[in-house]
Order: C-alpha cells, then structure tokens, then sequence
C-alpha cells in the first residue's frame, strides 16, 4: 500500500500560479495528477515516470503545468503557471508502479490522494 498526500491547492485568479505537491508513503513510483470537475469525469493532467527522466501532459494543460519530483522525498510537484477558470477542479495525485498506467486513465490506477481544491476566478 502507498498512502499519497496532497497539499497546496487554493483559490487564485486567472493568470495566476499555483503549485500542488503529494508525498508518497515509500517508493519510488510512477506519479501523476488528475483533476476532476463538477459533473465531469476525472481527467489526467500529467504524469512522470520513477526516474523523473520522461512527462507527460493532457492537452489542455501542455505548455502551462510542469512536473516534477523529488525522488528523495518521494514527493511530486505539481507547478500551474497561467491558470484559468477551466482549470477549476479537485487535483487528485495518483500512483502505479508504471507511468503508463497513470496516462492510460483512471481506471487500472491503484494508489490515489484525498484531493485538494483548486479554484481560479476570472
């Protein structure tokens, strides 16, 4: 079992930044972010793999959001530059041994946080 704790999300306004950090219980593994909206299914954000070599990004995210992570500390950042009202969400950080898991979608993801609230305002 891996425990992952969020911290860091808040309410900012559009143009703003943000950064979420989560921090494993042990690893290293493969860490990622989803966000889920109301009415919305949960969406993948970005991922990297254990060795922090390789990222990924969802679309609507790429060139905005960076990951990173601490391997140390088992911790993954989550830097959000230019947020926008459509970034407005619940960030889960999510966690597999493999990062192709995380970026195939929710569904096969074993490890998840509790959440942290990102609310961003025109």
């Amino acid at each position: 079992q891996v425990q992952l704790v969020e911290s860091g999300g808040g309410s900012v306004q559009a143009g703003d930044s943000l950064r979420l950090s989560c921090v494993a219980s042990r690893g290293p593994y493969a860490m990622g972010w989803f966000r889920q909206s109301p009415g919305k299914e949960r969406e993948f954000v970005a991922a990297i793999n254990r060795s922090g070599g390789k990222t990924y990004y969802g679309d609507s995210v790429q060139g905005r959001f960076t990951i990173a992570r601490d391997i140390a500390e088992n911790t993954v950042y989550l830097q959000m530059d230019n947020l926008k009202p459509e970034d407005t969400g619940v960030y889960y950080c999510a966690a597999d041994r493999h990062v192709e898991t995380i970026t195939a979608g929710v569904y096969d993801v074993p490890y998840w946080g509790q959440g942290t609230q990102v609310t961003v305002s025109l």
